[in-house]
């Protein structure tokens, strides 16, 4: 069993959960309110920009030229790829794509952000790594497990969204299942652990990330402008 297959044995609880979460369950039934579409759309396009930057980082700690087309790829991906199930979601809701980017992050997107930058900032390329992979391996998961379930035809209303996660995700996932391999082979005892821990907590903040644009979250005290 490889470094990736164990560590999604040890997360199938926090992945199946993450398939029977009411935002994922009304993907499939195409289901979702207007303003549930609208918070995951503003906060996914925040998190998507701060993923990016954290490739940044990771571009800075390679040594080879393959290390950096891994993460130089990813970045073409998001940029030019994944605003496709944005767009889905965004027709779906009736909104404009530009008018959605922006927003301040809640609370578990900011957590999230915030993990991913500490490991980035103070961890190994291979702690970066797999902080970074629950993000497109649930996704693909996702995608493939509503491809299958629904098999849904273009009169779905997440059509798009659900065959772009199910068909052309793969080649983001597999990579980087493939480089968390290579470094965990070489890595030490207690790097492979920081990596565990960090891929476990990554997988359970992608849990409250659909909780959080289910549950429209937001900060529990609002702030009140003050004018100047």
């Amino acid at each position: 069993m490889s470094f990736t297959q164990e560590l999604r044995q040890q997360a199938d609880g926090i992945f199946q959960a993450i398939f029977e979460h009411p935002f994922v369950r009304g993907i499939a039934e195409g289901k979702l309110t207007k303003d549930q579409l609208i918070h995951y759309i503003k906060q996914d396009y925040e998190y998507l920009n701060a993923y990016m930057r954290i490739y940044g980082i990771a571009i800075s700690k390679c040594t080879t030229r393959e290390e950096i087309a891994v993460f130089n790829e990813q970045i073409s991906f998001i940029l030019h790829s994944e605003v496709h199930p944005h767009q889905n979601f965004c027709h779906a809701a009736g909104v404009i794509y530009e008018d959605m980017q922006g927003y301040p992050l809640a609370p578990s997107a900011h957590h999230y952000i915030r993990h991913m930058l500490t490991v980035a900032h103070e961890g190994s390329l291979g702690e970066i790594m797999a902080v970074l992979l629950p993000c497109p391996w649930t996704y693909l998961e996702i995608g493939q497990k509503l491809m299958k379930e629904v098999a849904p035809d273009e009169s779905h209303p997440f059509y798009e969204w659900i065959h772009f996660y199910g068909n052309r995700a793969e080649d983001a996932a597999v990579k980087f299942r493939e480089e968390v391999d290579a470094w965990a082979a070489a890595a030490t005892v207690a790097e492979r652990e920081r990596m565990t821990e960090h891929f476990m907590l990554s997988c359970q903040l992608e849990y409250l990330f659909w909780d959080m644009a289910y549950r429209q979250e937001e900060w529990p005290v609002q702030m009140q402008a003050v004018a100047l």
